[in-house]
This record gives structure tokens, sequence and C-alpha cells, in this order.
């Protein structure tokens, strides 16, 4: 027997362990900054689902978080002297949410840049991201940061 949609939908989108209120999301949509912000990997990893996906910018290859995070955070160590994303406004839509944000970057060749996008984010039923999406232009601030 066929579950009814209703109850379907229900199992998978409804929280299992986590409370999965608007201001919990808040709360990790800004951890999620803070700790790209601080280049901070292990506070950043542990906001995701081990099989987590990230599609930074929207258009790359998707990455699964876990395996691709330390090449990601030695990137950024090495070129950015100084790194802050900061969400302008974060909009919450049942259990997920997107956040306009403000980039601004110091590479290590003394070059500045800045950049704004839009990320979406998706958590699975334990309150841990499942996907974020992000979409911006990456190669219109790689063009700032060329000496």
């Amino acid at each position: 027997m066929t579950m009814p949609v209703e109850k379907r939908w229900q199992s998978r989108w409804q929280p299992e362990d986590e409370d999965m209120s608007p201001q919990t999301i808040e709360t990790k949509v800004n951890d999620y900054f803070t700790a790209l912000s601080s280049r901070h990997e292990a506070s950043w990893l542990a906001l995701f689902a081990d099989d987590g996906i990230i599609c930074d910018p929207v258009g790359s290859p998707p990455k699964l978080v876990k395996q691709a995070s330390a090449q990601f955070f030695a990137l950024l160590q090495q070129f950015y002297e100084q790194l802050t994303v900061t969400p302008q406004a974060i909009f919450i839509a049942g259990e997920g949410a997107a956040a306009q944000w403000q980039m601004q970057v110091l590479a290590k060749n003394g070059q500045s840049g800045t950049a704004a996008g839009i990320s979406v984010f998706e958590f699975n039923g334990a309150g841990q991201l499942q996907k974020v999406s992000s979409y911006w232009d990456e190669s219109a601030l790689m063009a700032q940061l060329k000496a």
C-alpha cells in the first residue's frame, strides 16, 4: 500500500531531532558565514550532513562538502589575507533559507575585491545542512584581484 502524499511529504521534510524554528535556522545560517569568514574549517564542517553538497558558485560541479573542504580551505588560506562574508538579509521558508550576502576580500597580492550573492540553504531532518547553492559571479571577483 502506498503512503498518502501528505504523509510522505511530512516524513521527508519534518525535522526528526532538531528544533528547526526560524531562530534556529537563522542562527545556523549566520554560523555558516561566521565559520567561512574566520576560515574555521571544523566549525564550518560541523554544520553539514555527512553527505552534504555545496554548489559554489552554481554552475560549477557540485562537491561533497566533507571530501572537498580541506582543498577549499587550503585555497582560502593560500590566496586571501582577509575574507569577510556578511549576510545582508536572511529569508526563511519552511525548513530552509536564502541569504543575500556581501563579500569583501583582501588577497595576498595586496589587491582587494567585493562580490555580492545569494545562497540557498537546505537542511535535513536532523537540522544539518544538506545542500548550499550560492549564486554569484566568481569571475568578476577574480578580475578585481588580478595584480
